[in-house]
């Protein structure tokens, strides 16, 4: 076992451990993922996480098809992982909408907490991101592709 798996695996026992007996029961540990592209990305974003600044997240439903991964629901937990591939935090989704990328709105912009929170700094971060992602996975880049908006609550931090 490489030592982040073992930093995952202790970090969920100690989550598990927080927890009163009767709520453990059954419960698996989650995916644990890192946002964005590469080691940067990873660390700055999973900060404002940590921070309380960024409570959504976007996505292409289209990657999830790709991986044959299911669409996050509410209830789902995740385990945030910085550029090494450490634990920082627990997060649960407690939204999702798929919705075309020009129907996101100034709100969902803000509650992603990134740049200057604005919807045009989203528009133009995340249609830059995109881009790549769908000519990696051979998708047309349009106004009106759909894309997940999930928002989440931060439940445990890394300590």
């Amino acid at each position: 076992m490489n030592d982040s798996h073992h930093n995952i695996d202790t970090f969920w026992q100690d989550y598990l451990a927080s927890l009163p007996e009767e709520h453990r029961a059954g419960m698996r540990i989650p995916e644990a993922w890192a946002f964005g592209r590469g080691t940067e990305m990873a660390d700055e974003l999973g900060g404002l996480v940590v921070s309380g600044i960024k409570q959504a997240t976007t996505s292409l439903p289209w990657e999830f098809e790709v991986e044959g991964s299911q669409l996050p629901k509410p209830g789902d937990l995740s385990i945030i992982l910085d550029g090494k591939g450490e634990p920082l935090c627990l997060i649960e989704t407690v939204e999702v909408r798929v919705m075309p990328f020009n129907q996101v709105d100034e709100r969902f912009a803000y509650d992603e907490g990134e740049g200057d929170r604005s919807l045009k700094y989203w528009r133009d971060a995340h249609w830059h991101f995109f881009g790549v992602t769908c000519q990696e996975i051979g998708r047309e880049l349009t106004e009106e592709m759909p894309v997940v908006c999930e928002r989440f609550k931060l439940v445990w931090p890394a300590t």
